[in-house]
């Protein structure tokens, strides 16, 4: 009698449990992000000067705001190469690609010069906007914080890459592996998505419906690679 791992490999349960810790790390971020934005004084609508001492006068507050927008992007890589690894069997190809435009848009997402939330480039003009006496000097400080306040609301190609990604990987979890209901809640979650990172300017709050889903999403996908985790790293016994 001998031991072998499951057909899914034993050898991906660490990636999988990876992939599961991953999934929680980036909800429990989100969740602080949006505490923080609930208990936090309203930035000011428009105006760069004004956007510039709001920042000035609550810096830590915005700077953990921005971190916590943008880590999640780190954990979510390892969410979909985890997931990725784990549909490969329903078609080789389709994983990569779909794991592959999931993982680069998370990861160019970290390249972004704003978090939809802001950007951490904000703190450094406000720094150099107390720092400066001179009118000039300050209005060139004041553009660039208008600049990346528009960026905020535009619609970002990085954006509609990532929530693509979720599509197509829960469109692959349809043919087996995970749960049906998780795969259509992935697939309601990547169409919504789309539409939310397309039309971002005219949504408004409905924006939020989303990022809801994603949430739900992302819950449900903690605990389903957990679960599989488990089952791949038990042994079965054959002849």
């Amino acid at each position: 009698m001998r031991t072998s791992h499951s057909a899914a490999g034993g050898d991906w349960a660490p990636l999988h449990r990876a992939g599961a810790v991953s999934a929680a790390a980036a909800v429990c971020l989100y969740v602080a992000a949006l505490v923080l934005v609930t208990v936090m004084d309203a930035p000011p609508e428009s105006g760069g000067a004004a956007m510039l001492e709001y920042v000035d006068a609550h810096r830590t507050g915005y700077i953990a705001r921005q971190l916590l927008w943008t880590v999640p992007n780190l954990f979510l890589m390892v969410v979909f190469l985890a997931l990725a690894v784990a549909l490969r069997g329903h078609g080789r190809g389709l994983a990569a690609a779909a794991g592959l435009i999931a993982i680069t848009s998370w990861a160019v997402g970290l390249a972004w010069p704003t978090s939809g939330d802001g950007s951490l480039s904000m703190v450094l003009l406000s720094d150099r906007y107390a720092d400066a006496a001179a009118v000039g000097e300050r209005a060139s400080l004041v553009a660039g914080a208008e600049l990346l306040d528009a960026l905020n609301d535009v619609p970002a190609v990085i954006g509609v890459l990532q929530t693509l990604g979720l599509l197509l990987v829960s469109l692959l979890m349809l043919r087996g592996t995970f749960p049906r209901g998780l795969a259509w809640l992935g697939v309601a979650t990547g169409v919504v998505g789309i539409a939310a990172e397309a039309l971002r300017p005219v949504l408004g709050g409905a924006y939020a419906v989303y990022g809801v889903l994603l949430f739900v999403w992302l819950g449900w996908v903690t605990v389903a690679l957990w679960g599989l985790a488990g089952s791949v790293a038990e042994p079965r016994t054959r002849d």
